[in-house]
């Protein structure tokens, strides 16, 4: 009987064994909560970028296949209160004598920009399309 006794005497685990293991768990549970946070900040700024990288692709196909888009100039226009758009369009190169109805490239630079939080953010994008040089306005 001394014997069962003596095993069941050290068969459980001390204070300091548990207090060892309880700070060991609290300091891996805050890595894990910190890595996860990281994690999840990341992929909202995946996901922003994603959306508004479609949203570019999206206006410039708009731009591109607009008749209407002027030879030269600036537009600019608004998605939503945090995303709006600038989109300059000026010839690539022009010939050193250029007549009215010479196709050229014409250039579409389009910047699409977005608020995050505090931080203003940009994703610019280019394009090229085959036009006439207008007629001069009279």
């Amino acid at each position: 009987m001394n014997t069962q006794t003596k095993v069941r005497a050290t068969a459980g685990f001390t204070l300091l064994e548990i207090l060892v293991a309880t700070t060991i768990m609290g300091i891996a549970v805050v890595s894990l909560m910190s890595s996860l946070s990281t994690s999840m900040r990341n992929a909202t700024h995946i996901t922003q970028a994603d959306r508004v990288s479609q949203i570019a692709r999206n206006k410039m196909e708009e731009l591109v296949a607009d008749p209407g888009l002027p030879f030269q100039g600036t537009l600019q226009g608004q998605i939503d209160e945090s995303t709006g758009w600038t989109a300059q369009m000026s010839p690539f190169e022009m010939p050193p004598r250029v007549q009215p109805g010479t196709v050229i490239l014409q250039r579409i630079a389009l910047v699409v920009w977005w608020k995050n939080g505090s931080n203003d953010r940009q994703y610019p994008l280019e394009a090229y399309r085959i036009v006439s040089v207008p007629r001069p306005a009279q």
